[in-house]
């Protein structure tokens, strides 16, 4: 079934699910695919700045293997390291 979603939504999933890593491609990716339609403009746009972190960075710090720096430290980063603990 197609999905109805506005255009920056759609960026959105393509960019978080075609990162170059397979790692952050399933566990960002995978978080936005299950979360995208209930997002707030807020979440979507903390996404999109996450999205500018390189891929390393980004799987070391949901897996845990790295402390999120405070200033990175945004709810729905925080909410992804969460989902995955509880996996």
């Amino acid at each position: 079934m197609e999905r109805s979603l506005d255009p920056r939504r759609k960026k959105l999933l393509y960019r978080s699910q075609h990162r170059g890593m397979k790692e952050a491609d399933l566990l960002l990716g995978g978080f936005v695919d299950r979360h995208l339609e209930t997002m707030s403009e807020d979440d979507v746009s903390a996404i999109e700045s996450l999205l500018d972190e390189s891929d390393n960075d980004l799987v070391n710090w949901i897996l845990g293997r790295e402390t999120v720096p405070e200033e990175i430290a945004s709810d729905v980063l925080l909410r992804m390291i969460a989902e995955n603990d509880d996996a």
